[in-house]
């Protein structure tokens, strides 16, 4: 099999995903670099915990280690699921049972919610908020939160489902479910961009 030389750290985790497991020789022979320029892309990842390691021993002499990808290194790499996302969400649309509809994004969004739980912390609505914001800002939505009279707020500066969002609002309905969900209380949409606002704002009431 041809692949593209890679040159990027994205480009390392897609010759894993393609190859399997690899070592830093076999690595740098691949990205035709340095075994020193592949140990520090090797870091940084790491550190990211997109890639994931193992030690082997043959003989005497260093342990050499074999990496491979994380589950949150598979998210990184090439994929189609906003393809199929959008196909999903427009078969559920064209079901005419209004209340089969509302049941069927309460499902969605607290089948997210559940996926997202175990990386929220906090014990009060603005310490759980914060951690969803982390969260949010690791999937590389921009997110921040900031204090009100009414509680806290979390607003996202960029929409994480642009494509879907603009054909159907209610994946914003189902966002709001799911971070109700989340923080363990009510949630509102205060702004959205759909609707003429500058960004899109959750209030936790």
């Amino acid at each position: 099999m041809s692949v593209q030389t890679p040159t990027s750290d994205a480009g390392l985790l897609d010759l894993l995903r393609i190859t399997g497991p690899l070592g830093v020789t076999e690595l740098a022979d691949a990205m035709e670099v340095t075994p020193t320029a592949v140990r520090q892309r090797l870091v940084r990842l790491l550190r990211q915990q997109a890639i994931q390691r193992e030690a082997t021993r043959h003989g005497r002499g260093r342990p050499k280690h074999r990496y491979w990808l994380t589950e949150k290194g598979l998210r990184l790499t090439g994929s189609n699921f906003t393809d199929l996302a959008m196909t999903l969400w427009q078969e559920i649309r064209q079901k005419d049972d209004s209340a089969l509809h509302r049941e069927t994004l309460k499902r969605i969004a607290r089948g997210l919610a559940a996926g997202y739980a175990a990386h929220i912390q906090g014990a009060t609505p603005a310490e759980r908020m914060q951690s969803l914001a982390q969260l949010l800002a690791s999937r590389r939505i921009p997110t921040s939160v900031e204090s009100s009279e009414h509680g806290p707020v979390l607003t996202q500066h960029a929409c994480p489902y642009p494509n879907l969002a603009d054909k159907d609002q209610d994946v914003c309905k189902m966002e709001r479910m799911m971070f109700s969900e989340l923080l363990g209380q009510n949630v509102q949409m205060t702004e959205c961009r759909l609707q003429g606002g500058n960004e899109c704002r959750f209030q936790a009431s």
